[in-house]
């Protein structure tokens, strides 16, 4: 396969990506055989694309396995975030875990659009044993003041409640990297 010249910054990213560019960070720090951090990409080999796996304390790639903390597209581990996560607290657009938060959110305590739990659900759609609060909410205490004062005086929830309703703002955060990036495109085209 021929790769045209690049000629700007984004297509020369796509060409080390094409043959092979990964980044692949760990430190040498070990800790019970397991790196304090990985951070890892993926990249294309022989036309497919290969994912970036990370492992360690601090795990962050396209699939990461983290003890404590875990960053990716699926992220397992005690702090789980991305696309999906299980771990003990999870945020992510399917969370599974002891305190999920996200789109679907599955847990002991659960938190978001469609949240099911064994203890509590706070959500769009919320099904739990003992507590359950939103919009259809099936539980014992379902939508009364038992319900309040439970998500009222847990940590979790309010937190939850708090991040949810604020979740259009951290879109915004999605906007630096674009910035960022044209601002590097144009630094390079003004080398030339």
């Amino acid at each position: 396969m021929v790769l045209p010249i690049p000629d700007t910054h984004c297509q020369v990213l796509q060409a080390q990506a094409y043959k092979g560019y990964r980044m692949n960070y760990k430190t040498k720090f070990m800790l019970l055989g397991i790196p304090l951090v990985h951070i890892t990409t993926g990249s294309l080999e022989n036309g497919r694309y290969k994912r970036g796996i990370a492992k360690g304390w601090i795990a962050i790639g396209d699939i990461s396995f983290g003890v404590i903390l875990s960053v990716g597209g699926a992220a397992f581990g005690g702090i789980a975030v991305g696309g999906l996560a299980a771990g003990l607290v999870s945020f992510a657009g399917l969370a599974v875990g002891y305190f999920a938060l996200g789109g679907g959110a599955v847990g002991m305590v659960a938190a978001g659009g469609g949240a099911v739990a064994w203890q509590a659900a706070f959500g769009g759609l919320a099904v739990a044993n003992e507590y359950a609060q939103g919009g259809l909410a099936i539980a014992k205490h379902a939508n009364d003041q038992i319900a309040e004062h439970y998500f009222v005086n847990n940590l979790f929830f309010s937190s939850a409640q708090a991040i949810l309703e604020h979740s259009r703002w951290f879109l915004l955060l999605l906007i630096l990297p674009i910035i960022q990036s044209l601002i590097n495109r144009k630094k390079h085209r003004d080398s030339k």
